[in-house]
């Protein structure tokens, strides 16, 4: 952790800790993938299935807008009777009446299941989101991108190779994007350092023909509360699948190390808590995520904490001992009203690495 703190202050020396204000949307939950791990999705045909109508997206992000955030993050299932015109039209209707809010829209492998049922490349399909109106391409869906670790818990997720081919067409684009990683599958360090060198060089390639790449990496170990994967766990030792903060942390301090082309390394607060993701900000992280304002995904395989309010994050981050910056999708500095108040009594002080 210290040799990733030092270079986390070597890349970001101006003792800012940067956030995003922007809300989660799951348009719809009918997914045909059916991941282990998934406890948010249902196949089509279950009574339990749904799709948000425009109107209902974007009550939503008028919600956002009310307390002046600036982007959405959309994904939802691969739902194979929606056409189209339907992602298309919707991002036209949210550009035209929200024009201020960055649209970070689909992951690949939602990119991949279109593709699929119109009978269009991946290529063109982004080309026509763009054109509609879409701003960047969220990570949803890489996990964990070693083939052994993907045919075992996501079979249907489609190889690591399609995951990466999608977010460097994204990238040739211009889209923005940003780089994910679940840990706790059982795998081990080979498996991780794996998932990352191919993020790295992914990074490099961008980077070299495009000019820049993925914005940002954020990990996170998988939940396993309330899905099939996790029954494999019961009665078994804890530590063979899932991961502990201690772990976790670990591996913030890791990626920050391996992926020096990187910029951003996040904290996730979700899967974690509060208070570790303040930790991670000591271990490699320069950034404490987002707000989210909803969060339907990963809550639903057994989190209890579904959003965070701009105090919340100011608060931890304050009290790492940095200065909170808000930020936008594209990790530009936006004006920053600091509501929350530095404590006197640190719950984690910032390290001394002096030698």
């Amino acid at each position: 952790m210290q040799a990733a703190h030092q270079r986390r202050m070597a890349m970001h020396p101006d003792g800012k800790v940067t956030y995003l204000v922007d809300r989660n949307i799951n348009y719809t939950n009918v997914c045909t993938i059916n991941c282990q791990f998934c406890s948010f999705y249902r196949p089509p045909g279950h009574d339990e299935t749904y799709t948000q109508t425009y109107e209902e997206i974007s009550a939503r992000v008028r919600e956002l807008e009310a307390i002046g955030g600036s982007r959405i993050l959309m994904q939802g299932g691969v739902n194979p009777s929606l056409p189209f015109s339907w992602y298309t039209e919707l991002l036209t209707h949210l550009a035209k009446e929200h024009p201020t809010i960055d649209l970070d829209c689909f992951s690949p492998i939602e990119i991949e299941g279109l593709a699929e049922v119109c009978g269009m490349s991946t290529h063109d399909v982004l080309v026509e989101l763009k054109q509609a109106g879409m701003h960047g391409l969220p990570g949803g869906g890489a996990e964990m991108l070693v083939e052994e670790v993907r045919k075992d818990v996501s079979p249907k997720k489609g190889a690591p190779a399609n995951w990466l081919r999608v977010m460097g067409e994204a990238q040739s684009m211009g889209l923005t994007t940003s780089a994910t990683n679940v840990i706790g599958f059982g795998e081990g360090s080979k498996e991780r350092v794996e998932h990352m060198l191919r993020i790295r060089e992914l990074q490099e390639r961008s980077t070299l023909e495009h000019g820049h790449g993925f914005t940002s990496f954020i990990a996170w170990p998988v939940q396993l509360e309330v899905n099939s994967f996790g029954r494999r766990n019961r009665g078994q030792n804890k530590h063979v699948l899932g991961a502990g903060s201690s772990e976790y942390l670990r591996h913030v301090a890791v990626s920050r190390l391996f992926l020096d082309n990187v910029e951003h390394i996040q904290a996730s607060w979700p899967t974690m808590g509060i208070h570790v993701a303040q930790m991670a900000l000591l271990a490699g992280a320069d950034d404490a995520g987002s707000t989210m304002m909803e969060e339907n995904v990963v809550s639903a395989s057994g989190t209890s904490k579904l959003d965070a309010t701009e105090h919340e994050l100011q608060s931890s981050i304050l009290r790492a001992g940095f200065t909170p910056q808000r930020r936008d999708s594209d990790y530009l500095h936006l004006d920053t009203k600091v509501v929350a108040k530095a404590s006197s009594a640190l719950a984690s002080p910032p390290p001394s690495f002096t030698s």
